[in-house]
């Protein structure tokens, strides 16, 4: 086997893959990208009501012949369902586009809420994003929580959340987060954010974990996967700058959520579960450069990662 098959604990005890098969994005190419992840050995799928990937997703789960109970699968609820009358039943819709009767992992996508109705994106007459601001997401969690008490969920979590937000959440709520899935990557290290989470036991997932390798984030740096420093380590393993990335964020206990429709790099993606030595570990730490690539903030009329490094766009 090319790569360690490395597993993690939640809080709730479940293990979860560290290398998770990404789903954001060429929503037609995710069957077959799904059904070669599968193939290759993945066995943690992550998808989001948002991404319209779901029915491909559980496509390709059903089709793989691998039983249900060896895949762990996370998606997420999308910003227009954050009423608490409309958790669950945006819940059962992803399940039954999944084709599942439970999922491993529920997250919030993002702590701001869209006015309610079938629109993903209401906009006003400037483009703007309509929010609710009178939908709390610490009652929308608390909608989380009560589905798992249905058994369709194992786990509830969030994404993209600020420091406060979490604070406030983890203060009011009842259920600790199992995970917390935001943008983290040699470029973006939130060494104290990463703390906080290690000390309140709440997982961390990267997403992005290439960083600006997604041709949707603008940036006037190198990517980071040519870094030559990343290269450099990546020689004495025979690896290359993109799976130190992942080898890197998995060393620090976290889960990795690369993505590809390409049969050869969702392979290499998944060997990117090695193990550094403490050297070459320390030496990636020494990239960081605080840089977020991914903040809406401005289109969103929301100030997202408020506290956090990396802050980029304004209201």
């Amino acid at each position: 086997m090319a790569f360690l098959n490395t597993k993690l604990k939640l809080n709730t005890g479940a293990e979860i893959p560290a290398v998770g098969f990404g789903t954001w994005q060429d929503k037609d190419a995710q069957e077959g990208a799904v059904s070669e992840a599968l193939k290759a050995g993945y066995r943690h799928i992550d998808t989001a009501r948002i991404y319209g990937t779901e029915p491909a997703c559980g496509k390709a789960i059903r089709e793989s012949g691998i039983p249900r109970e060896q895949i762990f699968i996370t998606t997420k609820l999308w910003n227009n369902s954050h009423h608490p009358d409309d958790v669950e039943p945006a819940l059962d819709a992803s399940l039954k586009d999944l084709g599942t009767d439970y999922l491993d992992l529920y997250l919030m996508h993002w702590p701001s809420a869209f006015a309610r109705g079938d629109q993903l994106f209401p906009r006003d007459s400037n483009g703007k994003a309509v929010l609710a601001k009178e939908i709390d997401y610490v009652d929308t969690y608390k909608a989380m929580e009560k589905t798992l008490k249905t058994g369709k969920t194992k786990a509830i979590g969030i994404s993209n959340f600020s420091k406060a937000e979490l604070e406030r959440l983890l203060k009011e709520a009842s259920v600790v987060p199992a995970a917390h899935q935001i943008e983290l990557h040699p470029y973006l290290q939130q060494k104290d954010f990463d703390e906080f989470h290690r000390t309140n036991g709440i997982h961390v997932s990267q997403y992005s974990p290439f960083g600006n390798q997604n041709e949707i984030y603008s940036s006037d740096i190198g990517k980071l996967i040519e870094d030559p420093v990343l290269n450099e380590v990546g020689k004495k393993y025979g690896k290359n700058g993109a799976q130190v990335a992942l080898a890197w964020g998995i060393a620090h206990g976290h889960s990795v959520l690369p993505k590809s429709k390409t049969p050869s790099r969702i392979k290499a993606n998944l060997e990117g579960d090695f193990k550094l030595e403490p050297a070459d570990l320390k030496t990636v730490d020494d990239v960081d450069k605080k840089i977020r690539f991914n903040d809406p903030s401005s289109g969103w009329g929301w100030n997202f990662y408020s506290d956090l490094e990396g802050k980029k766009s304004k209201l």
